[in-house]
């Protein structure tokens, strides 16, 4: 089912040994596991995230679910392949459930963070019966408009220079860290911040970048978020109580669209499944058990 992919198939910077891939549609996708028993839990990274940033969220679930986290085609250690649409991230998520025998009476439940809740959303849209709940976790699943000046500063050669600056210092990822996970999360010790700036490292990176400066974030459109609220499957909405990310009014108003009940709020910021691992582990087991 899964292997140790060769670097010399795939031309890529500083990957760590003994990471697991499984071939997912026409995407070579890395993903980690936790848990040998009960229903399957499939967790899915927003942007500049991987697997490993359901580490804590993942062995906690992993104690009585099977849990799986992959890296979207584009960011981390998957094989980068555009377009990186909400489609073709949804068709590679859906991709990896067949891969991995998730399917029939072993469809998961999927929790997509932050833009990956698009991801989550769609996939049930486009393949019903293929997933038995969803829950956005920090995320609304709609677009997200860059500015004008940002899209300005990011066009080579800036893009690249600044990008690359930017990986290199340790300060720089400390603090776009500490600015999203907040004060109740660990500080970054210095394998903290190469986990973190090992996966923008890689091939592919900088064009998923330049892809997403001009296109924006993955999001569903108004149609397809009528059709995630009509579905007869659970959802949730879970947020961080003091996301710089989103209004205050957004974690119910992010429910009422999806149809999900009232919003779970747990401390944190944008990062919760690191800030607040048990409470939102929590969340996720009540949506399991419905």
């Amino acid at each position: 089912m899964s292997f140790s992919y060769n670097l010399a198939t795939d031309h890529v910077s500083a990957r760590p040994a003994g990471l697991t891939f499984v071939r997912a549609g026409d995407i070579t996708t890395r993903y980690r596991a936790w848990g040998t028993a009960g229903s399957p839990i499939v967790l899915v990274p927003g942007a500049f995230e991987t697997a490993d940033t359901f580490a804590t969220l993942g062995a906690d679930l992993g104690r009585d679910h099977r849990v799986f986290a992959l890296d979207l085609t584009g960011t981390g250690y998957s094989q980068s392949r555009a377009p990186f649409t909400a489609s073709h991230l949804a068709a590679q998520l859906l991709d990896f459930l067949t891969a991995m025998r998730l399917t029939g009476a072993d469809a998961p439940l999927l929790l997509g963070h932050s833009s990956g809740a698009a991801v989550v959303g769609l996939a049930a849209v486009e393949r019903p019966g293929a997933v038995t709940a969803v829950m956005f976790l920090d995320g609304d699943g709609e677009p997200l408009p860059i500015p004008s000046i940002v899209r300005s500063l990011f066009i080579n050669p800036y893009r690249t220079t600044v990008f690359r600056l930017g990986l290199r210092s340790d300060w720089v990822v400390r603090q776009i860290y500490s600015s999203q996970c907040g004060p109740l999360c660990p500080r970054l010790n210095s394998a903290g911040v190469q986990q973190w700036r090992r996966p923008l490292q890689q091939t592919g990176t900088a064009s998923w970048l330049s892809w997403t400066l001009r296109h924006g974030i993955p999001a569903l459109t108004g149609a397809q978020l009528d059709a995630l609220r009509s579905m007869p499957i659970p959802k949730s909405v879970v947020f961080g109580l003091d996301d710089p990310q989103y209004s205050k009014a957004t974690p119910a108003k992010v429910a009422a669209r999806i149809g999900a009940p009232a919003p779970i709020l747990v401390p944190g910021r944008h990062l919760t499944m690191i800030s607040a691992p048990q409470q939102v582990a929590a969340a996720v087991r009540q949506l399991a058990a419905e």
